[in-house]
């Protein structure tokens, strides 16, 4: 029984190894707090699989641009491992929005910049993502912790890219030691809105403990989640989509209990 998750990742390794570039939004929430480890450990999961990714960091909080961003992107990027770079970019997407009020051209310069990247990990507030993916084939990621803030912010990103961007899958990825009961809870209520409230699915999540050391094995959930989020997303589908897409309109207002401060 040992050898399946070696046999598994080696079918996923390759599959990868001859695609083009996988793209993975993650909807940045500044209530989380250790969301950073949260990046680490899902980029520690995709180099797992052997792929290389840049984390392209737009969050509220995320450090500012070089100015060089506009005239060389490539030059701007990080190489932080064999495995790993990163690309400060607060803003920068906006800095590519046409006049159908998409973003999607940001994607095209990222992918041109890092080619040798695997997968592109956009870290993003919803709004500013809902310009960049509109109706992609992608899978948003969510972050949260134990607090509820976290979770209204969470929440709160599912609903406007539902609603402004057409997507309607997602995934979770929580700040918090894996076997507390209030994890599970936070996963089934943000289920249950998502289903009753917007008619989106939230279709797999899992913990990491932000306490835990950084030579901690990663958990079989946190595996199978980045697992899941690569396979969400076709080579190259992201990036190939028309640039001239545009945000859609919102939709009707929908309320729910998780969303009462907003």
């Amino acid at each position: 029984m040992a050898a399946m998750p070696q046999d598994q990742a080696h079918g996923l390794r390759r599959l990868f190894a001859a695609s083009k570039t996988r793209f993975v939004p993650v909807v940045s929430n500044p209530r989380v707090m250790g969301a950073g480890v949260l990046l680490e450990g899902l980029c520690a999961a995709f180099a797992e699989l052997g792929l290389h990714t840049l984390v392209v960091d737009a969050g509220e909080h995320s450090p500012q641009p070089s100015e060089l961003a506009q005239v060389d992107l490539s030059n701007c990027i990080e190489r932080l491992s064999p495995r790993l770079s990163y690309l400060a970019a607060r803003g920068l997407p906006l800095r590519h929005i046409n006049a159908n009020g998409s973003a999607a051209s940001f994607l095209e310069a990222v992918s041109d910049a890092a080619p040798d990247s695997d997968v592109i990990l956009l870290h993003a507030p919803a709004a500013e993502l809902a310009r960049v993916v509109a109706l992609r084939e992608v899978r948003p990621l969510l972050l949260a912790d134990a607090e509820p803030a976290s979770v209204t912010e969470a929440y709160a990103g599912m609903k406007w890219l539902t609603q402004r961007a057409g997507l309607m899958v997602y995934s979770l990825l929580m700040a918090c030691h894996p076997q507390l009961r209030v994890a599970t809870r936070i996963a089934q209520q943000l289920h249950s809105c998502a289903d009753g409230f917007l008619g989106a699915v939230l279709r797999d999540w899992a913990c990491l403990d932000p306490r835990a050391s950084q030579h901690a094995p990663l958990t079989p959930e946190l595996r199978h989640l980045a697992r899941e989020l690569l396979l969400a997303a076709p080579p190259g589908a992201a990036i190939d989509a028309a640039s001239n897409a545009a945000p859609l309109r919102p939709a009707r207002a929908v309320s729910s209990p998780l969303i009462a401060a907003h």
